[in-house]
C-alpha cells in the first residue's frame, strides 16, 4: 500500500499539523479520529486494514487528519465560548487547507470529500458535512454525538449552535443547502451495545430530523452485542464504504 506522511505549519491553528495519506487515486476520504486522537489512530486501530482493500483497488484515497479537540471542546479548563472558538480555527484549517491538499492530490479541483470517523470523529464527520456541502457529498458516522452538552453543559452561543447538528439542522430551512443534502450520500449507524446509549439518542435523534426534511439518509442500528468499541467499527466501515463507493 501507498503511504505518505505530510505536515505544515497551520496558519489558522498557528501550530504544526500532521496527516497521512493511504492509497495512489479512488474517491477521497477523510477520516477525523475519536476524542483528542491523532492521525495515526486509524492505522494503529486496525481500521486502516480493515479498509485496505478499498485502497488497494483504488475505490478510496484515505486521509487521515490529527485532531485539537484537547485544545477545543475537551478543554475542561476553558470557558466554552474559547473552546467554540479554538474548534472553529479547526474548521478553518480542515475547509481552508486539508481540503485543498485532498484536491491537490486527487488532480481534481472540483473533487468532493466523503467524510467518516468514530464516536468523536463522527460528531466531525457529521458536522462537517452538513456545515460544508460545497466541500463534503458523502458522510460514514459511526457512533457518534451530534450535541455538545457533553461539553458544554448548556451553554450556547452562536459558534457553539452552529457546530451542534441537533440544533442547526431543525432550523435549516436554506432550500440550497437541503438539495445539496438530498444529493449526497449519508450514512449514520450505531449500535445498541456498551457505552452506546447516549450516541443511540443521538443517532435516533437525527434520524427524526432528516426524515423530517425529507433529506434521504441510511440510519442503520446495530445489535445489543454491538459496542462502542474498534473491533466492531473495523466491521461497519468497510460494510458501509462497499455500498457507497
Amino acid at each position: 500500500m501507498h503511504i505518505e506522511y505530510h505536515h505544515w505549519w497551520s496558519p489558522h491553528l498557528s501550530q504544526e499539523m500532521e496527516l497521512k495519506v493511504y492509497g495512489h487515486y479512488g474517491k477521497p476520504v477523510l477520516v477525523f479520529p475519536a476524542q483528542g486522537g491523532r492521525f495515526f489512530d486509524y492505522e494503529n486501530f486496525g481500521m486502516v486494514d480493515a479498509v485496505s482493500p478499498f485502497i488497494e483497488s483504488g475505490r478510496i484515497k484515505l486521509f487521515t487528519v490529527d485532531s485539537v479537540d484537547g485544545q477545543s471542546w475537551a478543554n475542561w479548563q476553558a470557558h466554552p465560548a474559547e473552546r467554540a472558538r479554538r474548534h472553529e480555527d479547526y474548521d478553518h484549517y480542515i475547509v481552508h487547507e486539508v481540503a485543498p491538499f485532498i484536491r491537490s492530490q486527487c488532480g481534481d479541483t472540483n473533487q468532493k470529500i466523503l467524510t467518516t470517523g468514530c464516536s468523536m470523529g463522527a460528531y466531525h464527520a457529521v458536522n462537517f458535512f452538513f456545515r460544508h456541502p460545497d466541500v463534503f457529498d458523502a458522510v460514514i458516522a459511526l457512533s457518534g454525538l451530534y450535541q455538545l452538552s457533553m461539553f458544554v453543559g448548556d451553554y450556547m452561543d452562536d459558534n457553539i449552535y452552529f457546530n451542534t447538528p441537533l440544533a442547526y439542522l431543525p432550523n435549516l430551512h436554506d432550500s440550497w443547502y437541503i438539495e445539496q443534502y438530498r444529493h449526497s450520500k449519508i450514512v449514520v449507524c450505531c449500535g445498541q451495545g456498551a457505552w452506546e446509549d447516549a450516541m443511540l439518542a443521538d443517532t435516533y435523534a437525527l434520524k427524526r430530523v432528516l426524515e423530517e426534511k425529507q433529506i434521504p439518509a441510511w440510519v442503520d442500528i446495530w445489535g445489543n452485542d454491538v459496542n462502542h468499541d474498534w473491533p466492531w467499527w473495523q466491521k461497519m466501515a468497510p460494510y458501509f464504504l462497499d455500498h457507497l463507493v
